[in-house]
């Protein structure tokens, strides 16, 4: 299946190519012109079709090598459909093209470009009248926002499986087809009064090539704001709360040994789901649920589809990035929204390479609290490099030829609270029913193992990794123990060392490489399981490989950059 782009030059036939191929895309030409038509591969309905951005051609009977690279594509190669992109805020001249495309053996639909701006200039476009008139679908079109972008693909691929019907009969002159296209143009579009929402107003915003990545800054920096603030205010009193209630578990207990150690590693593991992953957790996900029934999310997907295109996503692939500095778990199980299993693969594993708010616990209370802001800031710009890295990598190992996004924007909605309440609960209750439970047991695991103290082993295990970071030997049971669940990095530092004091048995450097490895390395094993569950066995085993390697060479640079940097 091929469906041709076909427009005058400035009509945005090229903004639309660009947006649902993401800028991926093979030029080809014919032989004895340097004129070039651009191909991809695009998704619609389920269905991979070749997409082809022919040169802008303002008369297929013109002579100039773009024109006659556009008529002879289309008489030389098999074209199921052919989507002639006009530009609404000057229809007129559009149409000159268009009529010429109706004597053309192809399906044919157009698409009326530019809505928003022939909206700012007080024109209405009949469409449905102009569809009637020319025998072929009209669909409205803004490429630069998304808007009908996958209704128009849609309806291509419709008119591509059926019998062309009864069309308009175009004059026989380019003087003539002139006059008949200012006919139509007069009789299908009504001037009117200059209209503007908000909504436009709003977009024009949010969706500026410049203008809104300096919005979804400001907005990703005040959500993130939001949701710590929150945590850290529920945070305390509960951890106060449980502690409290350890206190008195064990004193009701006794001196028992084993039973009692066991009884409060499993309290314990209650207590951190409740009083350490719910306050960031939920107030993130009430948030995320805020901006996905706004409509903020799709755009944020729009904006970033270029970016993430460079190392080798669609702009779709953001939301598990996003869902990622909540909790790894809804991050990987977001992956299952895209189309192809490649870029499920990839997303989920630099989605495992986010720190969550548990990984965040340790970028706090070790860097910032030692080293300072600044220095917790730079390593999270370190983290997006790395990640930026590792998905240029995988995807030149992976080089599988992604069809391009077609993605629609949704108008603005006030979301109800219900809806979002319900949202959040569900996501909530998957983390209650896969993620807890693990760090439950893990917490259990841990109590035996400090019970029995068999802590030398797994020291021993670990060396070939802490000595080439240049860690102390003690702690290889934190970042052990720390893949069952990340804060216990952070907790089983201090027992390690015997000090919770870490700037007085850690050097700056050792602080920041500790950090940087336990952001990396093997997510926790609620995480693995849902990798597991997502992408089976192989993929959660290549997977934890990758960030073992990536956690080791970032842990490595940090080291050797840092060590250097403080002389």
């Amino acid at each position: 299946m091929r469906i041709a782009l076909v427009g005058r030059p400035n009509c945005g036939k090229s903004t639309l190519f660009n947006q649902v191929a993401g800028y991926k895309a093979d030029t080809g030409n014919f032989h004895g012109t340097t004129v070039t038509f651009t191909e991809s591969k695009v998704r619609v309905a389920g269905q991979v079709i070749d997409l082809v951005d022919l040169p802008g051609t303002y008369l297929m009977s013109g002579s100039n090598p773009a024109e006659a690279v556009a008529k002879e594509y289309l008489a030389s190669r098999a074209v199921d459909a052919v989507v002639n992109v006009a530009d609404a805020s000057h229809l007129a001249q559009s149409l000159e093209l268009t009529l010429e495309l109706l004597t053309v053996n192809q399906p044919l639909v157009l698409a009326l470009n530019m809505m928003d701006e022939a909206l700012r200039m007080g024109l209405k476009v009949d469409g449905p009248g102009l569809s009637r008139a020319l025998g072929v679908p009209v669909l409205p079109l803004v490429a630069s926002k998304g808007r009908g972008v996958r209704g128009l693909f849609l309806s291509a691929l419709e008119a591509a499986h059926q019998t062309p019907g009864a069309r308009l009969t175009p004059a026989a002159t380019p003087q003539a087809r002139h006059i008949q296209a200012q006919e139509l143009a007069a009789q299908f579009v009504a001037p009117g009064a200059r209209t503007l929402t908000w909504r436009d107003w709003l977009d024009d915003a949010l969706l500026h090539p410049l203008w809104g990545y300096a919005a979804l800054l400001l907005i990703l920096l005040a959500f993130f704001q939001t949701v710590y603030g929150i945590g850290r205010l529920l945070e305390p009193p509960l951890l106060a709360l449980f502690d409290l209630l350890t206190v008195r578990l064990t004193a009701g207990l006794g001196a028992q040994g084993l039973i009692l150690a066991l009884v409060v590693g499993i309290f314990q593991g209650v207590s951190a789901g409740v009083a350490i992953v719910l306050p960031y957790l939920l107030p993130f996900l009430l948030g995320l649920g805020v901006l996905e029934d706004i409509g903020y999310l799709p755009r944020v997907a729009f904006l970033m589809d270029s970016l993430m295109h460079r190392i080798g996503l669609h702009g779709k692939a953001i939301v598990p990035f996003i869902l990622g500095y909540g909790c790894n778990v809804p991050a990987v199980m977001s992956t299952r929204t895209l189309e192809e299993p490649r870029d499920r693969f990839i997303a989920a594993a630099l989605a495992t390479l986010v720190p969550c708010a548990a990984r965040l616990s340790v970028v706090f209370g070790l860097v910032a609290f030692y080293l300072g802001p600044l220095a917790a800031l730079g390593l999270y710009v370190f983290n997006l490099f790395v990640i930026a890295l590792t998905g240029r990598i995988l995807s030149s190992l992976l080089p599988e030829d992604t069809p391009g996004l077609i993605l629609e924007i949704p108008p603005y909605r006030t979301p109800t609270l219900k809806a979002v309440f319900n949202k959040a609960w569900f996501r909530i209750r998957e983390f209650v029913v896969e993620a807890w439970p693990t760090l439950i047991a893990g917490s259990a695991v841990l109590a035996l193992m400090n019970f029995f103290r068999i802590s030398f082993l797994l020291n021993w295990l670990a060396w070939p990794f802490t000595w080439l970071m240049g860690l102390p030997f003690e702690t290889g049971v934190p970042l052990l123990f720390g893949i069952l669940r990340k804060e216990l990095s952070l907790v089983m530092l201090g027992q390690a060392l015997g000090s919770m004091n870490f700037g007085a048995v850690m050097t700056p450097t050792q602080l920041f490489t500790f950090t940087v490895f336990v952001v990396f390395y093997v997510p926790c094993v609620a995480t693995l399981l849902m990798l597991r569950r997502e992408l089976g066995t192989k993929g959660m085993l290549w997977i934890t490989l990758i960030t073992v390697i990536v956690a080791l060479a970032a842990a490595l640079l940090a080291r050797f950059g840092l060590g250097w940097w403080l002389g």
